[in-house]
């Protein structure tokens, strides 16, 4: 989705914002490799975080030596790697833990394991970029949900009323055309909307203000 809607507005870079229902490692990778800057949560899957026993992110990574630190101060080396669905990933382990004294705080276990991703660097990226701007999922739910939620609720219990993609489409984009223009008079007056209509240079353009389509875009010729 994001790649299309980096060609459909034809720029070299675009930044993304997505909620966590939509992490995916090797999706991200591939956001990453098209110029594409995502920000998004990881899902919070860590069982031994949920029991109260560290979690991954209490490990931290230092690539200079190929090594995890433990909350106890101690360094996980690299042992051997192997395929799980279809990625490599490095395990990573340390023979301390048996005379850890906070072994009980880390794992039922004889050794606490790290599995690492061979492209994990690029979701590591991602985590630091949404560190630096923790209200960045505030705003995509203020400027995004709001218009999802507004149109649900205009289309009422049954949604679409049409059949088929094609007709679907066009229903949805008459939904969203109704949105932008109730949008555009909100902010700038029914007067000024149709004075904007009125000018020549508005019908060479498609001015799309739902988040979910790129905004102003050239009609093609």
């Amino acid at each position: 989705m994001a790649r299309e809607a980096k060609a459909v507005l034809q720029v070299d870079k675009l930044e993304a914002v997505a909620d966590r229902g939509y992490f995916n490692g090797e999706e991200i990778l591939a956001c990453e490799q098209a110029g594409i800057c995502v920000t998004l949560p990881k899902p919070m899957t860590s069982g031994a975080k949920s029991e109260g026993r560290f979690g991954k992110q209490d490990f931290v990574y230092v690539p200079e030596e190929d090594v995890y630190r433990c909350p106890a101060g101690e360094k996980l080396k690299f042992h051997y790697a192997n395929e799980e669905h279809g990625q490599k990933m490095r395990r990573y382990w340390t023979n301390a833990c048996k005379t850890c004294a906070i072994k009980d705080q880390c794992t039922t276990g004889k050794e606490r394991r790290i599995t690492r991703w061979e492209h994990e660097h690029v979701l590591e990226i991602v985590q630091q970029r949404l560190d630096q701007d923790p209200q960045a999922m505030r705003r995509r739910r203020e400027t995004v949900e709001h218009p999802f939620g507004t149109l649900k609720m205009r289309m009422g219990a049954t949604h679409f009323l049409m059949k088929t993609l094609p007709k679907v489409a066009s229903e949805m984009a008459l939904s969203v055309l109704a949105y932008n223009l109730t949008r555009v008079m909100n902010i700038v007056g029914t007067r000024a909307l149709l004075a904007a209509i009125a000018t020549p240079i508005a019908c060479r353009y498609r001015v799309r203000l739902c988040p979910a389509f790129p905004t102003m875009t050239q009609r093609p010729s």
